[in-house]
C-alpha cells in the first residue's frame, strides 16, 4: 500500500485506528477452544466486527511463532482475511547483518505478502535497507519505545544528543517519508514534539494507547501532522473487551470509542 492510499483510507473511514491481533491462545473466549484453529477463528469474529472502523491490523508474530507452524498457518489465515484497503503490519522486530535481512524481507513481503514490517535499527543501515528495496512496502523502524528498559540505552547522551535523537536523524536518510515509517510510544508524548520537528512528514506508529495507558489526546496534539502522520495501535482494550459469546460485539464497541475520538481530530 502506498502513501497515498493509506491517507486516502484515513480521511475516507474518520480514523487512524490500528488493531493489534497480539491473540493469546491463554486469553481468548474458551468457546472457541473446541475449533479447529481457535485464533484465526478469534481473528476472524475481531476483523468482522471492526473493519470499517481501522485502518490497519498489526500482528505481533511472537504470539503466533510460539505455536510452531500451526501458529505460523493461523497468522497466513488471518492475513489473507484481512481487507485488502486494510494496512498490514508484522510485528516483528527483525534486523540483522544484509543477507539475513533480505531473507527476512522476502519472507515477509513476498512469502506472507505484509504492507510493512517493524525492524530494529541498533545494526545500522546495512540491517535495514534490504527491506526498503521493496516497492509499495513499508519499514517501520523502532524510533522511541516506552518500556521501563527504554531508559538503558535510547535515553543516553551521545554528543549532548539523546541516542534516540541520532537515530532518527540518520535512519531519516536511508529511506524516505514514501516507505519509512516509525514506532514511538504513546506512553512518551512529550517527545512527540521533538521528534516531529527532526521527521514532519513521516508516518509513526504510535502502540501504547488503552490498556498502557497512553493518551489519545496528547498523541494527536503532539504528533500529529497535515496529513494525520500518526497509526495509533490499540491491542488488549478492543480484542479483549469481552470474553463471553458476545467478545466481538465487545470489541466493536471499544474500536467504535477510539474512532469517533480520532474522527474529532481529522479535518
Amino acid at each position: 500500500m502506498d502513501r497515498e492510499k493509506l491517507i486516502n483510507e484515513i480521511q475516507s473511514k474518520q480514523t487512524f485506528l490500528c488493531i493489534g491481533l497480539d491473540s493469546d491462545i491463554n486469553k481468548i473466549p474458551t468457546h472457541l477452544l473446541e475449533l479447529d484453529d481457535p485464533i484465526f477463528e478469534f481473528n476472524k469474529a475481531i476483523i468482522d466486527a471492526t473493519k470499517d472502523l481501522c485502518i490497519a491490523y498489526k500482528i505481533n508474530t511472537a504470539f503466533y511463532e510460539s505455536n510452531g507452524i500451526k501458529g505460523w498457518n493461523s497468522m497466513q489465515k488471518t492475513l489473507d482475511y484481512i481487507p485488502h484497503d486494510i494496512f498490514t503490519i508484522a510485528d516483528a522486530k527483525r534486523g540483522d547483518i544484509g543477507n539475513t535481512s533480505k531473507m527476512y524481507a522476502k519472507a515477509f513481503f513476498e512469502n506472507l505478502n505484509f504492507d510493512s514490517i517493524t525492524v530494529n535499527p541498533y545494526m545500522g543501515s546495512d540491517s535495514v535497507k534490504p527491506f526498503l528495496s521493496f516497492d509499495d512496502k513499508w519499514v517501520i523502524l523502532l524510533g522511541l519505545t516506552s518500556n521501563v528498559g527504554s531508559k538503558d540505552f535510547q535515553h543516553l547522551k551521545f554528543e549532548d544528543k539523546s541516542l534516540y535523537k541520532h537515530v532518527f536523524e540518520k535512519s531519516s536518510k536511508w529511506g524516505n517519508e514514501n516507505n519509512l515509517m516509525y514506532v514511538v510510544g504513546a506512553t512518551n508524548p512529550e517527545f512527540l514534539e521533538e521528534i516531529r520537528k527532526i521527521i514532519p512528514n513521516h508516518f509513526l506508529l504510535v502502540p501504547g494507547v488503552g490498556a498502557q495507558g497512553g493518551s489519545l489526546k496528547d498523541v494527536v496534539e503532539n504528533g500529529m501532522n497535515k496529513e494525520c502522520g500518526l497509526i495509533v495501535n490499540s491491542s488488549r482494550s478492543i480484542i479483549y473487551a469481552g470474553s463471553e459469546l458476545d467478545f466481538a460485539i465487545k470489541s466493536r464497541e471499544a474500536a467504535s470509542s477510539l474512532q469517533q475520538q480520532m474522527a474529532s481530530y481529522l479535518y
